[in-house]
């Protein structure tokens, strides 16, 4: 993955309204902290799935960003379902975030992004695998 966003991505970004645009350059700057700290970005992928942006870290987990017009005020995080990873974020990070089932993690637009605790939530999935089996992926 390089530092600059990827074309297939910025295609879909550039559609989106002026402040989930600026959210998801924060979160996507999160991605790329996290991978440089984690598993490197030679290590992580970014592409489109379900045409939108997502991240896989090369022993990880995708992580999945989304922005609707049918929740226009909410920024979201999705993760592999068959994971614990959001059982485990939910675990950890209880008052943070709203969550949807074992799948996402939102936030509101208008509000601080939790950074430390987004950040954290990437780097445990872009290194998922090797954190699967241990309590609390390894927190």
């Amino acid at each position: 993955m390089k530092s600059t966003v990827s074309e297939q991505v910025a295609e879909v970004i550039k559609h989106y309204p002026a402040k989930p645009k600026k959210v998801f350059k924060q979160v996507r700057q999160l991605v790329v902290e996290a991978a440089k700290e984690s598993v490197g970005l030679d290590n992580t992928e970014e592409t489109l799935k379900w045409g939108e942006p997502s991240y896989l870290g090369k022993n990880g987990s995708t992580v999945r960003m989304k922005w609707t017009e049918k929740q226009p005020d909410q920024f979201s995080l999705y993760f592999n379902c068959n994971s614990i990873m959001v059982e485990t974020i939910r675990e950890l990070y209880q008052d943070e975030f709203t969550y949807d089932g074992n799948r996402a993690l939102s936030f509101p637009l208008d509000d601080n992004i939790p950074d430390v605790a987004l950040k954290h939530c990437i780097a445990m999935a872009l290194d998922y695998h090797k954190l699967k089996k241990l309590p609390l992926l390894g927190n």
